[in-house]
């Protein structure tokens, strides 16, 4: 079989992700199973819907503490890179060339990736397409919704 997957991020959503999962295997799990003991108190369990509903809440919990898990095994963490052009970690100041308006990006790793929150994925095609380039180029991506095109204004690493 191949390699695993590795998972892009700063230290600082490796550290948000630790706590996530301590939180989860510690607290959560004795809620999930302290839920599970009351309904098993009311009986007959091939018709106790709240038992049905705790069980189905700690493979939710289990599915979620796997998937942590896996992200936190194949983390591989950004370093700052010291560049003149963009990188990982970079803030771009971009003029949208046929909005005429100017917007600020953060170009991240896929797990920190929030598009409403200006933060762009590397492995995105808008991502991929600014890496490297230099304040007062102009850039052209091919996007799902279309050819779109920038100037580079500001780059801050």
């Amino acid at each position: 079989m191949g390699a695993e997957s590795r998972y892009r991020m700063s230290q600082k959503r490796l550290d948000e992700l630790k706590q996530e999962l301590e939180y989860l295997q510690t607290v959560r799990e004795r809620e999930v199973s302290e839920q599970i003991k009351e309904a098993r108190s009311f009986g007959d369990l091939s018709e106790n819907s709240e038992y049905d509903e705790a069980k189905t809440e700690q493979g939710k919990l289990y599915s979620k503490i796997a998937e942590i898990k896996n992200l936190i095994e194949n983390a591989e963490i950004l370093e700052k890179v010291q560049s003149v052009g963009v990188a990982v970690g970079s803030k771009v100041r971009v003029l949208d060339l046929a909005e005429n308006v100017e917007e600020v990006y953060q170009i991240v790793g896929g797990q920190e990736a929030n598009p409403m929150q200006g933060r762009i994925s590397d492995e995105s095609p808008f991502g991929r397409g600014l890496l490297g380039h230099m304040e007062g180029e102009e850039v052209t991506v091919e996007a799902p919704m279309g050819v779109l095109r920038f100037r580079i204004i500001g780059i801050e690493n």
